[in-house]
């Protein structure tokens, strides 16, 4: 599947005509693969699919009491603004994630971001598509959270373009990959702290040209942590003269 991967980027993606080839050649091609390479649930090994509904029914899911802002836990038992979002002194995306980090669905993220398994993309995009399906948001387009193309070369695709266009095929939005550029490339957010990851990620984003403005965008990314990565989009968004950003995310960490 990594290979896969690679060969789609290097074609770049389909367009009028060409769009029904490219998906005719990859659903036999992954037919093949499925044949040749029967999937395994990367939760319980169990043979049929990458990811078992058992495993994802068994992921605890992110439910209220949460930030009505951020998504974060709170203390109170309805859902309130948390601290954090009550202090912020600047605008902020509202946030919503689908599961908790842990259990099948971090293993799974883990097998589909580094591993290649961009099979898995079509299983986690379903749930997302599932949970607005249930909780839908005012939204025109989607967006998903962009690489530097640095790291995006290296892993041959960006796992929240995937997960987007698994949503986007599923809910009727259309997707815009191209508007939103990480143009500056940064460290790995793992292991730093609130305030570091949000210095790390700012103005490491831009808008390209003015396709979004007035638009109501569905910001996509596989994982939140801090938000502070959403935010930054957010803010380069805005910027653009967006309307609006919602923020919706496959897990959120604890």
């Amino acid at each position: 599947m990594a290979v896969w991967a690679e060969a789609c980027r290097r074609i770049g993606p389909p367009t009028g005509t060409q769009s029904l080839v490219f998906r005719t050649v990859r659903d036999v091609w992954a037919s093949l693969l499925h044949l040749l390479y029967p999937p395994h649930c990367v939760g319980c090994n169990a043979l049929g699919a990458w990811l078992c509904q058992q495993c994802a029914s068994q992921t605890p899911r992110v439910e209220p009491p949460f930030c009505v802002q951020c998504g974060g836990k709170v203390d109170t038992p309805i859902s309130a603004l948390c601290p954090r979002c009550r202090a912020s002194q600047h605008k902020i995306p509202r946030i919503r994630a689908v599961f908790y980090f842990e259990g099948a669905i971090r293993e799974a993220i883990h097998r589909f971001k580094y591993d290649g398994v961009t099979a898995l993309a079509q299983p986690l995009g379903y749930l997302m598509a599932d949970y607005w399906l249930t909780h839908p948001t005012q939204s025109d387009m989607i967006v998903p959270v962009p690489l530097h193309q640095q790291r995006r070369r290296k892993r041959g695709f960006n796992q929240a373009a995937l997960l987007a266009k698994e949503l986007s095929e599923r809910v009727g939005l259309a997707t815009d990959t191209i508007t939103l550029v990480r143009h500056r490339a940064t460290a790995s957010q793992v292991g730093l702290d609130v305030e570091q990851r949000r210095s790390n990620v700012r103005d490491a984003f831009h808008c390209t040209a003015g396709r979004l403005a007035n638009k109501r965008v569905l910001l996509i990314d596989d994982v939140c942590t801090t938000g502070s990565t959403l935010e930054a989009c957010a803010r380069a968004l805005w910027e653009e003269g967006v309307e609006s950003v919602e923020a919706l995310t496959l897990a959120r960490a604890h």
